[in-house]
């Protein structure tokens, strides 16, 4: 009898830690980022490196595409998107609000999709 319920408690503990899922903490990540300019470059930069966990964060303003390198046990990407959004540029499916891209300098007011 003792061994049957330690063997229930060892199967139960088994599955509930293959059931959490495990973060990366050095998680990389290529996303589309819309701007024009170098000022472009610097406030999406900085509105990513405002989410915690951010570990590196680089935008090229010919591409239009923002590496990053993502601790997932401190944020999401959706964060990250959230961030970059609420500074005025789209981020793949996220999208500014249009006050948040209204208030964007002319020469970084992009054609929006």
């Amino acid at each position: 009898m003792k061994n049957v319920v330690l063997g229930m408690l060892l199967l139960i503990v088994t599955f509930s830690t293959q059931a959490q899922e495990k973060k990366n903490k050095n998680a990389k990540y290529t996303i589309e980022v819309n701007g024009n300019c170098e000022q472009c470059q610097r406030r999406i930069q900085k509105a990513a490196y405002s989410v915690t966990g951010v570990k590196s964060a680089i935008w090229n303003a010919e591409t239009h595409q923002l590496s990053l390198i993502l601790n997932e046990e401190k944020s999401s990407l959706l964060d990250v998107k959230n961030a970059i959004a609420k500074a005025g540029h789209d981020a793949d499916d996220e999208k500014a609000t249009k006050e948040a891209y209204e208030k964007l300098p002319n020469c970084c007011l992009y054609e929006r999709k």
